[in-house]
């Protein structure tokens, strides 16, 4: 994969991969079709491996890159990469609280309403919001990774953008589930479950480009952009990915599975970047 990979641009590179990570999104919705609940476990230890993948990529494949480029930039690199890995936190935090607001206002308003079709459409409105929110930075992420490849940085090869590909993909799944499966409780078609959730991962090709374009068009934002999609991703792991695989029983089983993805992204980036 990574060798047919290498023959394309890396914006086209970076579209690829994005359409690999909504098309994981689109299957993950597309369980409402097969069952009616979908094992805990399962979806669990796939939020805690991605988990540990996203956080191992967020440095050795993101945050390591963005240090050495803004270095060899003659850049104040510890404030360069605070900056952006800070910013993107932060950028995160605010969408959420802006979305936190909306939806308390959502809230009340459904609770006066009468139509049942209406509270349906509003909630699943929010819900596919919520997830897109945070697959915009995650393929900006894999856009960054892949667009940085051509300045020859350590740890910015083609077969580290893959796995960071590879692990926002696995997570993917789970979250069109999370998103398809709610909508077919709340009385929604399988159809429209599916679509909906599928719809939740659309943005990440388009900003996965977006990403692509913006490291090769103008160099010096390298460093914040690679930054930022690390302190994105840290924020998304944090928030979502960790806190939901430790609702599980088999918490401890989960925390397992958080560090079997760190290693194999870390072994794969060290031994083989």
């Amino acid at each position: 994969m990574v060798h047919i990979l290498s023959n394309f641009s890396p914006v086209l590179q970076a579209f690829i991969a994005c359409l690999f990570t909504y098309s994981v999104t689109a299957i993950g919705a597309a369980l409402v079709f097969l069952f009616k609940k979908v094992n805990k476990n399962v979806l669990d230890a796939m939020l805690g491996f991605s988990a540990g993948v996203m956080i191992a990529a967020s440095f050795w494949s993101l945050l390591s890159p963005a240090i050495e480029m803004a270095t060899n930039l003659k850049m104040t690199a510890w404030l360069v990469s605070f900056i952006g890995f800070f910013g993107g936190g932060v950028l995160l935090y605010s969408g959420d609280k802006i979305f936190d607001f909306f939806d308390k206002k959502l809230s009340k308003k459904l609770k006066k309403e009468k139509n049942t079709e209406s509270k349906s459409f509003k909630r699943c409105l929010m819900l596919v919001l919520s997830i897109t929110l945070h697959n915009i930075p995650e393929g900006l992420a894999v856009g960054v990774a892949f667009g940085s490849v051509i300045y020859g940085l350590d740890g910015a090869t083609l077969g580290a953008a893959c796995l960071l590909a590879l692990g926002i993909g696995i997570q993917n799944f789970p979250e069109g589930t999370a998103v398809a499966v709610p909508l077919r409780r709340e009385g929604l078609s399988r159809g429209k479950s599916f679509f909906y959730g599928q719809l939740s991962g659309i943005v990440e090709p388009i900003s996965g480009v977006l990403g692509a374009l913006l490291v090769l068009k103008i160099r010096y934002l390298l460093p914040f952009l690679l930054s930022f999609a690390a302190g994105a991703m840290i924020y998304v792991v944090v928030q979502e990915l960790i806190p939901e695989s430790q609702t599980n029983k088999k918490k401890d089983l989960m925390a397992l599975f958080t560090l079997i993805g760190f290693s194999v992204m870390m072994i794969l980036d060290v031994a083989l970047g």
